[in-house]
């Protein structure tokens, strides 16, 4: 199976400045107010990581009280009103579900977003990781999240991208990586590296955005700071896979995965118009986010069946 030319899209960055302290206050005291309405509403409506919501408010409360460390006051926040948005919700309850499956053992993580290792860690006492972020400012929150939760100590940071990582073949039980090889021009490269690391018998949890057919995705500015010039003025910002490309990249490398699960828009566009409204709208109801979840996605059971834009979840073992 061979995957066409990926048709490509122009994104720009622009977002909006930092809000006043009047505007800042006035969303985080309506967020407090509706919040928990719509988060009983999605509950009730049926949503996935609605677990991993309620115990992101709970860590948050707890660093926010303890005031422990230089985590600063926006982040803890963020983690008690807004911890996940749209397919996140999926990706979170996807791990956490994989997780719970069976013991962890030796664990690494590839720069995926950092509730996805840090709720695990506070969680189980005796557990240690190793992460993986080439972004040195995401790194240095990481650093600060973690130091704030008690966790530091448990944690081995690895300030580089996959390809470079200085670990041994055939070292983890367990690898997770939500959300980020799309970001990788040479995601093919990645995946082998990553996949090497991993011992047999050992699980990969992956996630990467998807559609019925493969586009690609190109911003105005390099966020990560990992590209350097681009064409036009744009670089590289994520590729969207569908089967084709799946067999080409990933499936070739790992074999088949073991479980797939999809979770997409029900109607196309609705993913790009809401980040767009997110990165724009300062006033964007982000407490509605959970409930927005819940009516406007959707599982699927093939790519071929999604209107629109998707995230499919594998979970991989190595023989």
């Amino acid at each position: 199976m061979e995957s066409s030319s990926p048709k490509r899209a122009f994104l720009k960055s622009r977002r909006l400045g930092p809000p006043t302290r009047f505007q800042a206050l006035y969303l985080v005291s309506i967020a407090a107010l509706l919040s928990p309405f719509y988060l009983l509403a999605a509950s009730l409506v049926g949503v996935p990581g609605i677990t991993v919501h309620l115990q992101s408010i709970r860590l948050g409360l707890l660093l926010l009280f303890r005031r422990q460390g230089p985590l600063s006051l926006k982040t803890m926040v963020l983690m008690i009103l807004y911890p996940l948005d749209s397919t996140r919700y999926f990706e979170v309850d996807f791990v956490q579900r994989a997780l719970a499956a069976g013991p962890i053992g030796t664990y690494l993580d590839v720069s995926s977003p950092r509730l996805i290792f840090t709720l695990p860690l506070f969680r189980h006492k005796h557990m240690e990781a190793d992460l993986i972020n080439p972004d040195k400012a995401d790194l240095a929150e990481t650093v600060s999240l973690l130091r704030a939760c008690g966790l530091l100590s448990r944690t081995r940071l690895h300030n580089t991208v996959i390809e470079n990582a200085p670990l041994v073949p055939e070292t983890f039980d367990l690898i997770t990586s939500i959300s980020v090889l799309e970001h990788i021009p040479e995601d093919r490269q990645a995946i082998q590296k990553i996949w090497e690391l991993l011992k047999p018998g050992g699980r990969l949890l992956l996630t990467l955005p998807c559609a019925a057919k493969t586009s690609e995705q190109y911003i105005d500015q390099d966020e990560y700071g990992l590209y350097g010039g681009g064409e036009g003025g744009h670089v590289f910002w994520q590729r969207f896979y569908d089967d084709a490309l799946l067999e080409d990249r990933i499936y070739r490398v790992t074999g088949r995965p073991q479980r797939i699960e999809i979770f997409g828009e029900r109607s196309a566009g609705l993913f790009l118009r809401m980040a767009t409204r997110k990165r724009m709208d300062r006033y964007y109801p982000f407490w509605r986010e959970a409930y927005m979840t819940a009516r406007e996605y959707s599982f699927y059971k093939t790519l071929a069946e999604l209107p629109g834009e998707g995230v499919i979840a594998m979970e991989f073992v190595k023989p």
